[in-house]
């Protein structure tokens, strides 16, 4: 989308507000976004994923976020104009919040997003206009900036403690040492709760500790809170696959998992003995994890999602034995508020209202009391964050299932300082973005990079391996059963490119691999890689961050002249890609 047509898309927005009086689509305005009228007698906020950033930040929505199977065209896997076409309204702050589209221009406008000061002043606001109001959050809070790492999470506590937080679940939490987890839970003021993780064996006959030697379970299954004279029932599930997608070492002792059959027992236990008025399970699922989850669970009345930072507008209602779910994603990086507002009559729940607000922080107030202990988390480390490492002259983002420009820059730097051939990087989806003309400081670069598992490597690989890893990491991404996907995106490259068919099956996706030069990559040859943040053992090498700062204090400018983004086959049409770079066939 060019400027014109963005701005075009923006006048159309700005006279159906005027036309059809809708609130929502009226000149941005604080007034305008932020207060709601009443509705029902219990309000539950929700936020998830915000990756440790305390202070606001620009980030940019996904323009590739292909569905398959069952999936396809559907919530969340609709990007910029796709997904505007699938809700009823489009007003310019949706434009902007939602979508990729015309990102830079639209963030000059705007401003930036999140920040803990911004978003205790909207919690703060949508709690006085409904006293009581459950707080939640889905996880990923103490991990995505230096001050949490160099804290060990302490700091997100500390937060968190300050926003009130009521009920949270986890999964980046669980890549601190299990002893550093749980002296974070103990100073946490809410209530942290898992049903899906459990002590093994070995550790229960150790004595590790665990909240229920009986059950196994390390934190409590679930919690009950009263709202307003209303019993709510919270159930925890955490990230299920912890041990895969991250180094099991740091945490040995414990058992992760989806538990569908636990869940259900659960509930029907919860449903029998505490009598509540709703059931919540709080998630880090992912979306389509969710989605099927909510069609096999009964009993479940809202599952308030995370993990895959998709920020969905509306609620989606999935059909079970026993009724009907409502399944939420709040997006990441502190972009989102939920608001989940629920009215009960004499027979139980008569109905609800979602919404999703997005938090912009020129609109808001700084919290006097959260900006103070921001200041004094970040003052002992202040002259690291802000060091200036280079000028960004390109828009540098991450997020969408291939690489984003910073992706790139990460991948060019440990080619260039590693002396490889190929570079492989994760693919993350924490990570801010970095306007056109801004520097990029250490801070900015640590966003994309930091982790308990930040070690390089290189390494001789043969195309064969080269093509096992990339197969592997395509069908946890593209595989039509959500159960079997880990969250995350396509592994990272440079110094190479090839053509991807996620429709096809595992080992079918990956082909006509190159090297930049146009050479095809053989499957018998040796080719030299580098990489970064393995999962079954550490590795060698410096930081990431290290690596990538040495190489933007040499260029000082960076500008992403060359976009290593496959080819994809098969799968053209599909509402998941948008203004696409890497080519479409079939």
């Amino acid at each position: 989308m060019n400027r014109r047509e963005f701005l075009a898309l923006l006048s159309k927005a700005w006279i159906a507000a005027s036309v059809s009086g809708c609130s929502s689509l009226r000149p941005l305005r604080a007034e305008n976004l932020y207060q709601l009228a009443p509705f029902g007698q219990a309000r539950i906020l929700h936020i998830t994923d915000t990756h440790a950033q305390l202070h606001p930040v620009y980030f940019r929505e996904p323009n590739v976020n292909i569905g398959v199977g069952s999936a396809a065209g559907k919530f969340p896997h609709r990007v910029g104009r796709n997904l505007l076409d699938a809700i009823s309204t489009a007003a310019p702050a949706d434009i902007h919040a939602l979508t990729y589209l015309d990102f830079a221009e639209a963030s000059e406008r705007y401003g930036k997003v999140g920040g803990f000061q911004y978003l205790r002043s909207l919690i703060e606001q949508l709690r006085s206009s409904a006293p009581g109001s459950l707080l939640l959050d889905g996880g990923d809070t103490w991990q995505g900036s230096g001050t949490a790492l160099w804290t060990r999470g302490q700091d997100m506590v500390g937060a968190c403690n300050l926003l009130g937080v009521d009920v949270m679940t986890g999964h980046w939490e669980f890549t601190y040492r299990e002893e550093e987890i749980l002296s974070n839970v103990r100073a946490f003021n809410g209530d942290f709760v898992a049903q899906n993780i459990r002590a093994t064996e070995d550790a229960l006959f150790e004595g590790v500790e665990v909240y229920d030697e009986d059950s196994g379970h390390v934190f409590p299954p679930y919690t009950m809170k009263q709202v307003n004279g209303k019993s709510i029932a919270v159930i925890g599930q955490a990230f299920p696959y912890t041990p895969i997608a991250n180094p099991r070492r740091f945490i040995p002792n414990w058992t992760f998992g989806i538990q569908e059959q636990d869940l259900n027992a659960l509930v029907e236990r919860i449903r029998g003995s505490e009598q509540p008025d709703a059931v919540i399970l709080l998630s880090h699922n992912g979306m389509d994890v969710d989605l099927k989850l909510a069609s096999r669970v009964s009993g479940v009345d809202f599952i308030m999602g995370g993990h895959t930072h998709d920020g969905v507008p509306v609620p989606i209602e999935v059909k079970n034995a026993g009724g009907t779910t409502v399944v939420t994603n709040a997006g990441s990086n502190g972009k989102f508020v939920a608001v989940l507002d629920l009215d009960f009559g004499r027979s139980g729940l008569n109905g609800y209202r979602y919404q999703l607000l997005p938090v912009f922080a020129n609109l808001l107030p700084a919290d006097k009391a959260m900006q103070a202990y921001i200041d004094k988390v970040r003052q002992p480390y202040a002259d690291v964050l802000d060091e200036k490492l280079a000028i960004a002259d390109t828009l540098l983002y991450r997020r969408g299932n291939f690489n984003g420009t910073f992706d790139q820059v990460i991948c060019d730097a440990l080619i260039q300082e590693l002396d490889a051939q190929i570079a492989l990087s994760p693919g993350f989806r924490w990570g801010t973005s970095v306007l056109p003309g801004q520097a990029i400081t250490m801070e900015r670069l640590l966003d994309q990079t930091c982790m308990t598992y930040p070690e390089t490597y290189v390494r001789d690989m043969t195309g064969t391996e080269i093509k096992t890893i990339m197969e592997s990491v395509a069908d946890n991404l593209f595989n039509i059963d959500p159960y079997y996907q880990q969250g995350g995106d396509m592994v990272r490259t440079g110094g190479m490119n090839y053509s991807c068919a996620p429709r096809a099956s595992m080992g079918s996706r990956i082909t006509d691999m190159q090297l930049r030069d146009g050479r095809y990559i053989e499957d018998s040859k040796t080719y030299r890689v580098a990489g970064w943040a393995t999962v079954a053992a550490q590795s060698p090498g410096e930081p990431v961050w290290d690596v990538v700062a040495n190489y933007l204090r040499d260029k000082q400018v960076v500008s992403v002249d060359r976009f290593e983004t496959p080819r994809l086959k098969g799968i053209a049409g599909n509402s998941g890609i948008a203004d696409y770079a890497g080519g479409i066939s079939g």
